[in-house]
């Protein structure tokens, strides 16, 4: 004969197993990401391929102003943090460079406004695109 407690020990193993079977299936995101082809700004994630992509920092920005004439074309450098189905990472992409990860490929192919001789970029401004490769 079985003991009630028992019964009432494998009811709450069968809850608490049950519970550790869901596996996520979908990027590990708060905010709803924007369609992928969008330019977003810092802190605003965007689906690119089954991938979602948050800028979350401008790291170096030494790209030659557009009112001037340079020998060195620079970087655009952008602190971005990426989420697949169940994992994340968080990388220095630059601008034009590809990044794998995870067996994805992704590359950082635009960043607005251009810099100007006359004047800074606000962090708040940029304008981010991503995409798959």
């Amino acid at each position: 004969m079985v003991k009630a407690s028992s019964h009432a020990a494998l009811a709450l193993s069968a809850l608490a197993l049950a519970g550790c079977a869901v596996i996520p299936e979908a990027p590990i995101v708060k905010d709803t990401p924007r369609p992928e082809g969008y330019r977003v700004p810092i802190d605003r994630p965007v689906r690119v391929g089954d991938l979602v992509v948050t800028p979350k920092a401008v790291v170096e920005d030494s790209r030659c102003p557009a009112n001037a004439r340079c020998v060195w074309a620079g970087r655009l450098i952008v602190r971005t943090r990426i989420d697949g189905a169940g994992w994340r990472d968080t990388a220095d992409l630059t601008l034009g460079e590809t990044y794998g990860t995870h067996d994805r490929v992704i590359a950082l192919v635009s960043g607005l406004p251009e810099r100007q001789t006359n004047r800074e970029i606000a962090p708040r401004e940029y304008r981010f695109l991503y995409e798959a490769r």
